[in-house]
């Protein structure tokens, strides 16, 4: 059987696209190391061999010799993504599709491809390649569940790992199961949560380095599994990063064995500080009147916590953001990630705002969390737009960051600031620099709509 030459590209948007190969343009430690698309190459049968391509780390090779290209993508971008495929299909390859975006909308993506890969490549994959030997590729191919125990190791060799934050990026479990109304991942997932076999994310953790982030939708979904796994970390001596929900600060069981096999530092999703929107967005079990505390109990263990947070809901004025900045500030957040409430095709609330004729624009390359594609209740596009920008600013000042690094010396240990704290920190002012966000921060004015004098001026 001949050698079949597979594509994969990860698309990105322009202001961070490579122009050629190791020429990068935004902060590494944005860059992870691309499991999606390592966990798509494992999956091929024999005789494929596949090269990947990431626009952040190298430009599409139009001239490629392949025999199939595959694009994988999120919503904001696939414009980019029917591009590419356009070019290609110029020049008549066979070009499938895979990813969020695909999945929630395969009918507008087949428009653009020759097959849709719906949901998980992993059973898919193999299906496809051979239909495609065969000369009977299929416009929509639809997966079951994988079953988390068959995944064989991703081939990390396909990548070049200077490019990437680390290379020690691995998945314990997939999806999560609280039902988020703006979440697509947990709608992606069904959401549910799939646990590996611990002997396995044990084995694999044995190859890696001492610092290894896992890419989980939410470690501790699974609360006993997550136990287990941590207990059986504990002899390895690792250093690890990931994310899940800020309750954890209440088990104590769960905490100290996360502890004592390595925790370094979260990502909590926050959201919002006003039980009301997290209620309506069925948020899990957050409890925004326990954040500080909850935030102090992970400091005092020596977990450093970055937090995620929304603005944009119902419930949302215009004073949200100074009241939330005063909140950073008093809970002495690590880092920060604010974001324009996005209605994403595939969760309830796009269907919800959709019918409700809210959204105004889809066009899908600004469903990025920079910008307003829906309309706000208690505040103009305008302050929603310039409000979470100047969030951004004023949490990413100099003055801040600064102090806020000189603070984390009392509870973080010196890794988790050096590896953690100082490359988000400086690698968000960078980023913010480059797109905009700082000027724009400048402009905001919380009088807009809501009769308050302005905030936000002049910290650089």
């Amino acid at each position: 059987m001949d050698t079949l030459k597979f594509d994969l590209i990860s698309p990105t948007a322009s202001i961070w696209r490579a122009q050629r190969k190791g020429n990068t343009r935004g902060p590494r430690v944005f860059r992870f190391s691309m499991l999606p698309s390592l966990a798509v190459a494992a999956a091929m049968p024999d005789g494929v061999e596949t090269r990947i391509i990431d626009e952040n780390v190298e430009p599409v090779d139009f001239d490629t010799d392949a025999d199939l290209i595959g694009i994988s993508f999120m919503t904001f971008n696939a414009p980019r993504a029917y591009e590419i495929a356009g070019q290609f299909r110029d020049r008549g390859k066979t070009v499938i599709f895979g990813g969020f975006h695909p999945t929630f909308l395969p009918y507008e993506a087949i428009a653009h491809c020759d097959a849709v890969c719906v949901g998980e490549a992993e059973y898919n994959a193999p299906r496809m390649i051979a239909d495609f030997r065969a000369g009977s590729l299929q416009p929509i191919y639809r997966s079951e569940r994988v079953d988390l125990a068959d995944l064989p190791r991703p081939p990390r060799d396909l990548l070049q790992p200077k490019r990437y934050l680390t290379p020690n990026v691995l998945q314990a479990t997939r999806g999560c199961p609280y039902k988020c109304k703006f979440c697509s991942i947990a709608a992606f997932h069904g959401y549910q949560i799939r646990t590996r076999p611990v002997e396995a994310v044990i084995d694999e953790l044995k190859g890696m380095g001492r610092q290894v982030v896992f890419m989980d939708d939410n470690i501790i979904g699974d609360r006993d599994y997550a136990l287990g796994l941590f207990e059986a970390m504990v002899p390895l001596g690792k250093k690890w990063f990931s994310q899940c929900g800020i309750h954890m600060a209440d088990d104590d069981e769960l905490l100290r064995a996360a502890v004592r096999s390595g925790c370094g530092g979260l990502f909590v999703g926050l959201e919002s500080l006003s039980q009301e929107n997290l209620s309506r967005w069925t948020k899990g079990p957050n409890r925004a009147a326990e954040y500080v505390r909850q935030v102090r109990t992970l400091h005092d263990k020596g977990i450093a916590v970055y937090a995620g947070f929304v603005f944009g809901s119902d419930g949302d004025s215009p004073e949200v953001f100074q009241r939330t900045l005063e909140f950073l500030d008093e809970a002495r957040i690590d880092a920060l990630q604010a974001t324009r409430l996005t209605p994403f095709p595939g969760t309830p609330l796009f269907e919800e705002m959709d019918q409700a004729g809210r959204i105004f624009d889809k066009d899908w390359s600004h469903y990025d969390f920079g910008h307003v594609v829906f309309e706000p209740l208690h505040m103009s596009r305008e302050t929603l737009d310039l409000g979470v920008a100047w969030i951004s600013r004023e949490f990413y000042s100099r003055r801040r960051v600064a102090r806020r690094l000189v603070g984390e010396l009392s509870y973080l240990a010196p890794s988790s600031i050096i590896r953690g704290s100082v490359p988000l920190n400086l690698g968000y002012r960078v980023r913010f620099g480059r797109n905009g966000t700082l000027e724009k921060g400048a402009r905001f004015d919380a009088s807009y709509g809501a009769g308050s004098p302005p905030i936000g001026r002049k910290s650089t």
